[in-house]
């Protein structure tokens, strides 16, 4: 039988390549069409076969630009096109050096594993490795990394996300990579007709494993509210105005039971332990509710020092609890290296006026009697911190982000489905409570209990589902996440080895 996936011109391999980044960026939301997540992969691989060090590193350039100059187009809203290129482009040389290292063993690894389980096994498993560690890496370096756009993401609302309770976002990035590698294994070797019973059962073996079971240890009565505001960061507001916006949307729910209210990222724009008419505010809203508030804002307890905070705050006691974001945006919230890039693009860089430090209290806080883990915007997508959280007890997590700056772009819902794919991860409940949406209460199963339109003030009110259980992805994720690199760079390593007596007997057999 002929194969179906031949090797392309350079030129053609280009465009493919320009295709299989476009295709991954619509299998996230907004389109969410999470079956271009596997097409996306299979185009980005038959666009590498053939190709030598170099020009797959120059595919891998065109695929990553497709895909994050597309998917992170938000950045370009307030900021413009600076900051935009800047973080689309370092990930784009980290697609184009992980398209070099799935070129070798796309072009080299049937030669040494010509066997059928070599072929149709062991080289789609060291492609999806591969594919899992460059993403990886990106993740945590540099500046801390940046963990978005990962495979994972895309199926948060597909029918694989109950794998990531199973094995984590990686493991899940690792799954989808493979069930494409492999089905492009077979369209390629022109044996189609003998081996899709592989990728058929591959397929079904991933679908029918179950949700993991989390058993639900109570609830607790949350209010979150939506205040709406105009807080980004070049908004004209007068300070107290975001404060006083939260407040109205939540004072109408004075008498109601209610054991947590929830506030979004930098609700209170004034600084509660250094103001006294804040205090007082909170104060008042606390004991209209009976209930605390976990309200964020900026504190300042030192001239020349700030941190993005989480603050529990109880009247007649005030913050009962502090979390303070642990890695601050690099480019947003603090400038690395300020007088170097200061010297590329200063009035950019200016924008940046203030460093946020680098919390170092633990994410987790007692409200109402509930240990909470707390992530402040990005937190939510940082995989440590997840780790930390059920670590250290976790029983629901609090999201809290100020999206103002993004406006109707699909920032929102990128994040939201972040935090989907970490509910189920972990087995817990998560607020997603943002300034101006998308806010959603999501069950440790992936499900929306509740949810507010955007750019609209308003609150969900809901009994929210606890849990104490620990899934297999937060107990051995890490160890996951490390064995796929590890699997990767093996297999990246024993291909370099050259196997002249697996190379004949492949030409033999072509």
């Amino acid at each position: 039988m002929t194969a179906l996936l031949r090797p392309l011109t350079l030129w053609l391999a280009l465009i493919v390549a320009a295709i299989s980044g476009f295709a991954l960026e619509a299998s996230f939301p907004e389109r969410g069409w999470w079956p271009l997540a596997f097409a996306g992969v299979i185009l980005l691989l038959w666009s590498l076969v053939g190709r030598g060090l170099w020009t797959a590193f120059l595919i891998g350039i065109v695929a990553g630009a497709a895909f994050w100059g597309s998917l992170i187009h938000w950045l370009t809203l307030y900021l413009g096109p600076v900051p935009w290129l800047a973080l689309a482009g370092l990930q784009t040389i980290f697609f184009g050096f992980g398209a070099m290292a799935l070129a070798v063993v796309l072009n080299r690894g049937n030669a040494r594993w010509p066997s059928r389980w070599g072929r149709f096994g062991l080289v789609p498993v060291v492609v999806a490795a591969l594919f899992t560690a460059r993403e990886a890496i990106s993740a945590v370096w540099p500046y801390g990394g940046f963990s978005w756009g990962r495979l994972a993401h895309s199926q948060s609302e597909g029918p694989f996300v109950n794998l990531v309770a199973w094995v984590g976002t990686s493991g899940l990035s690792f799954i989808v990579a493979l069930l494409a590698a492999i089905l492009f294994q077979i369209l390629r070797s022109g044996q189609a007709r003998k081996m899709w019973p592989v990728f058929a059962v591959a397929t079904v073996v991933a679908l029918v494993i179950p949700p993991f079971p989390v058993q639900i240890s109570g609830s607790t009565r949350v209010l979150a509210v939506q205040g709406n505001s105009d807080s980004g960061l070049f908004a004209q507001y007068t300070p107290g105005q975001i404060l006083q916006d939260h407040v109205s949307e939540t004072l109408p729910y004075a008498g109601e039971k209610i054991d947590m209210v929830i506030w979004p990222e930098n609700a209170s724009d004034i600084d509660p332990l250094r103001n006294t008419l804040s205090a007082q505010t909170l104060n008042y809203v606390s004991t209209a509710l009976n209930a605390p508030i976990v309200v964020g804002t900026i504190t300042n307890p030192e001239p020349g020092q700030y941190f993005n905070s989480s603050l529990v705050w109880q009247a007649g006691k005030g913050a009962t609890a502090q979390y303070d974001k642990i890695h601050p945006v690099p480019f947003a919230e603090y400038m690395p290296n300020r007088e170097f890039f200061r010297s590329l693009q200063p009035d950019l860089v200016d924008l940046v006026s203030r460093d946020y430090q680098f919390g170092t209290r633990p994410n987790v806080v007692d409200v109402a009697g509930v240990p909470a883990g707390v992530a402040i915007c990005f937190d939510i997508a940082d995989d440590q911190q997840a780790f930390d959280m059920i670590a250290r007890g976790a029983q629901i997590i609090l999201a809290q982000t100020n999206n103002a700056d993004f406006g109707h772009t699909d920032e929102s819902v990128q994040q939201l489905a972040i935090a989907r794919l970490r509910a189920v991860e972990t087995g817990r409940s998560v607020v997603n409570i943002s300034t101006v949406g998308t806010s959603a209460i999501i069950t440790p199963g992936g499900s929306t209990l509740n949810q507010l339109p955007t750019f609209t003030a308003g609150a969900m009110l809901n009994d929210v589902p606890l849990s104490t259980t620990i899934t297999p992805a937060m107990a051995w994720g890490r160890t996951i996440e490390l064995g796929i690199v590890a699997t990767g760079l093996v297999g990246l390593t024993l291909v370099l080895i050259k196997n002249p007596v697996g190379a004949k007997k492949l030409r033999r057999r072509n």
